[in-house]
């Protein structure tokens, strides 16, 4: 039997989707038993939603005042700590657990098996390579404890209506003081969460200049939908890098994709090919992008995005 320990990621007050996808992943396994690791300051809200996660069967409520923020190095100890007694840790390919899934791996002395996209078995994975060009199959030895990042994007999110029981548990560990939180600079725009929105607008290189990607985030206010862009949009200073969806971005997988004076290199693509609905809008209908369009508009997009944004009305 299979015994999954996912590590919850959240904001202090709200569950992020990813963790309900990790569970999705985790249910893939036959047989598993799944619960759920919220590591907080306080953690009585995430942990009553996590609860109610299907498939779920307890939640493990680490609590310490050094998990108000989510730091990696003090984390880490505390989860290897809680994963004794499970034969696979799991945690969302995000930042998030990027930064802290590494760490436990190290601790529990294992190798970490990054962006599973698909489970074959309990020790067996798909991951994909090259940009999304090529697909892996991982053997981990069946004596090792697995420990996984997973790709949110190729996995649903699981349902909720479930009862999980609820359970405190002391870590009893050491954590680094070499390690501390000094201050967090966020900028607050009211807008969905990048890899979770169902609806993304983004935009590239074409825009030109900070000052007119503000059409972008109009579009995207008026649908709803979270701001992304290009890198090459990043690498010129018209958006801050946390924006930055493909290959060294984030990964996103909406029910709508807007790709906005966006080409479509190769390594903007792997970052959105998990979208349902792609829409390019670009004056070169030659770009990349339009090969893996559901629908393509060919123009001038400082013409278009208004019409669009005007037909949309509201």
């Amino acid at each position: 039997m299979s015994r999954i320990l996912i590590v919850a990621e959240h904001d202090g007050a709200t569950l992020n989707a990813s963790t309900l996808k990790c569970v999705t992943c985790a249910a893939k396994i036959p047989g598993a038993s799944i619960d759920v690791a919220v590591l907080a300051a306080n953690g009585a809200a995430v942990a009553a939603q996590a609860s109610a996660i299907a498939g779920v069967s307890k939640v493990l409520v680490i609590e310490n005042p050094a998990n108000v923020e989510p730091l990696a190095a003090v984390l880490a100890p505390q989860i290897a700590k809680a994963a004794g007694g499970y034969t696979h840790v799991f945690g969302p390919s995000t930042t998030f657990g990027k930064d802290v899934l590494p760490r436990v791996a190290a601790l529990l002395g294992v190798s970490q098996v990054s962006d599973v996209m698909a489970v074959e078995g309990p020790h067996r994975f798909k991951r994909p390579i090259y940009a999304g060009n090529a697909l892996l199959t991982i053997d981990v030895p069946a004596d090792a404890k697995v420990v996984a990042t997973v790709r949110v994007a190729s996995f649903e999110s699981a349902a909720t209506g479930g009862s999980a029981s609820v359970e405190k548990f002391d870590a009893g560990v050491a954590l680094p003081s070499h390690t501390r939180f000094v201050s967090r600079t966020a900028a607050t725009t009211g807008r969905p969460d990048l890899q979770s929105a169902s609806r993304v607008v983004a935009g590239g290189r074409a825009l030109g200049s900070a000052d007119n990607f503000k059409i972008i985030y109009s579009l995207a206010d008026k649908l709803g939908a979270a701001v992304g862009a290009s890198r090459a949009a990043v690498d010129a200073g018209y958006v801050p890098n946390d924006l930055q969806v493909g290959q060294t971005g984030k990964i996103i997988a909406p029910e709508l994709y807007i790709g906005i004076g966006i080409s479509g290199a190769i390594q903007h693509m792997t970052g959105i090919k998990d979208a349902r609905t792609i829409v390019a809008i670009n004056k070169d209908g030659e770009a990349p992008i339009f090969e893996a369009a559901d629908i393509g508009m060919v123009g001038d997009l400082f013409t278009i995005v208004p019409e669009l944004e005007k037909a949309l009305g509201g």
